[in-house]
């Protein structure tokens, strides 16, 4: 496997200079993370087809990109990776509307049949999406052997308009997935939280998909407003501070968190990034610095525990815009955490998210995951 990583300023655009490291070991596979300026801007597409035509390109838009040990805000980071037996697809689908969100799932799914892959590195869009009825859609045609992985879009906290990129184009509506079907291609997991519950735990009385109206049979948007106190002014963003804790209806964490995406007034509900369970619980959470930074350790020691030796690798970190909220200047904490665990030598990128995508503890099965830092380290078997 050979690697090449660059950092591109905002005002610097994209030229045979600037991606010579990237053409020099003529990759198979390119990803870029960017703020959306960026993305908003067609010169990175074009640049990128007409110098690197031969590559399969995908990226996204995102809330703070991760090149190496640091956390970028205004700059591009653009990652190359040429394998031995690359064996990639790209493929990308549109999604109409939230309602539209698992049958895009299936969709894109009826596009990669009989490619034989066997894990799917998925961009998605970041808003007017539900993340886990994609995942969900994906999954019912795929089956469970098929390893899912990567993030939703992100705006910088805006919960606007998030970007992707296939290839040539770039799209607000779009769902990109890149199907790793070559064995030699091994793809390595791991992912944690780190936040703490608090309060009560509250049953779900009434929740539609992401659209959680009730808790005890009382408004959740009161019940949220409550628990927040000063906080309450300063939703929807404040959601992103104090997420959810999912528990089955016997109060059994789930490992799932969910972030509270906006607010409905007038139906006094929570619109959350992916699904809840009609008969189960939810508390809500808070975390320190020192907490998170943790959890990436956690994280990055459980993708370890997967690999097969100390051979580098190039490795997809998703965090999520909640984590970076809590964390502030100290962001760059819970990647040099990562970093320190991860096999000397190994290609450390990805970006800050509206939702992490990855599987859950120990099995293969995937979900949504809200407020985590997931890990998944590509690296070819000897």
């Amino acid at each position: 496997m050979h690697m090449a990583q660059i950092s591109v300023p905002a005002e610097q655009t994209l030229d045979d200079k600037t991606l010579a490291p990237i053409r020099a070991i003529d990759p198979h596979l390119v990803m870029v993370f960017g703020p959306t300026a960026r993305f908003r801007n067609p010169q990175l597409a074009d640049a990128l087809a007409q110098m690197l035509p031969d590559a399969l390109r995908m990226g996204c838009s995102s809330s703070g990109q991760i090149d190496g040990l640091s956390v970028l805000e205004h700059e591009t980071v653009i990652t190359g990776v040429r394998f031995r037996e690359p064996a990639l697809v790209l493929r990308s689908e549109r999604v109409a509307d939230t309602a539209d969100s698992a049958p895009a799932g299936r969709r894109l799914a009826r596009q990669l049949a009989g490619t034989g892959l066997h894990t799917l590195i998925i961009l998605a869009c970041g808003v007017d999406i539900n993340g886990s009825a994609l995942i969900a859609g994906l999954a019912a045609e795929l089956g469970d052997g098929v390893k899912l992985v990567g993030g939703l879009a992100g705006d910088d906290g805006a919960f606007e308009r998030t970007f992707t990129m296939c290839g040539a184009s770039i799209s607000d509506r779009e769902v990109v997935a890149l199907a790793i079907c070559s064995e030699s291609i091994a793809v390595a997991h791991g992912t944690f939280g780190g936040w703490e519950p608090f309060g009560l735990a509250r049953r779900i009385t009434h929740c539609e998909g992401n659209l959680l109206f009730a808790l005890d049979g009382e408004p959740a948007l009161a019940i949220y407003e409550r628990y927040l106190g000063s906080h309450a002014s300063n939703l929807p963003a404040a959601g992103l501070l104090f997420p959810l804790s999912v528990m089955d209806p016997d109060q059994k964490p789930l490992g799932l968190t969910r972030t509270i995406l906006g607010i409905d007034r007038d139906r006094g509900a929570l619109l959350l990034a992916g699904d809840l369970p009609a008969d189960g619980f939810v508390q809500l959470m808070h975390a320190s610095t020192d907490q998170l930074v943790t959890g990436a350790e956690t994280a990055a020691q459980a993708t370890l525990a997967r690999l097969s030796g100390d051979a580098p690798g190039s490795a997809l970190l998703v965090s999520c815009i909640g984590r970076k909220l809590v964390m502030g200047t100290r962001t760059d904490e819970e990647v040099e955490a990562v970093v320190d665990i991860l096999p000397a030598g190994s290609r450390i990128a990805g970006f800050y998210s509206n939702g992490e995508i990855s599987p859950m503890l120990e099995t293969v099965g995937c979900g949504l995951h809200n407020q985590t830092m997931t890990i998944s380290f590509l690296h070819e078997r000897a």
